[in-house]
């Protein structure tokens, strides 16, 4: 499982600064300046659990390193987009796919077990078997 210490290592390896501030709406964001500067911001800690915490820095890290970001006043960029790009960033960081394969081979198959093992939601979970299976993350499509 990947550690969500780890995730704050990697972002101060690639100098993206991560901000602790209220963020009840959306729990975390990223921005890119015009300069390619990006900065995370991410929900007081004590609102969340580790897991949700794990979860939403990994795909705030996917938008930057990706560079997956949408101008939401464009008509012509498409948000889903660069969601998706971010979420998959996000589970081949917290659920590698050789590390999936062997957690299953050892036997740990209900989905609830995998989420668990890999320290992520159940949600999240279904995405990444949908990406590692199916080549998408339309979870609502097979669940």
């Amino acid at each position: 499982m990947t550690e969500l210490v780890s995730l704050y290592r990697k972002a101060e390896q690639l100098n993206i600064p991560i901000y602790h501030l209220p963020l009840p709406q959306t729990g975390s964001m990223s921005v890119m300046d015009e300069g390619g500067r990006c900065a995370i911001g991410m929900d007081l800690p004590s609102r969340h659990t580790e897991t949700e915490q794990r979860v939403r820095l990994a795909h705030e890290l996917g938008h930057c390193v990706t560079g997956s970001f949408y101008n939401r006043y464009s008509p012509c960029d498409v948000r889903k987009l660069h969601e998706n790009r971010a979420d998959k960033y996000a589970i081949e960081t917290l659920i590698p796919v050789e590390a999936l394969d062997a957690a299953i081979a050892d036997g740990v198959t209900e989905r609830w077990e995998l989420a668990e093992y890999f320290g992520v939601d159940e949600a999240f979970l279904k995405k990444a078997l949908c990406w590692y299976v199916h080549g998408n993350l339309a979870a609502e499509l097979y669940f």
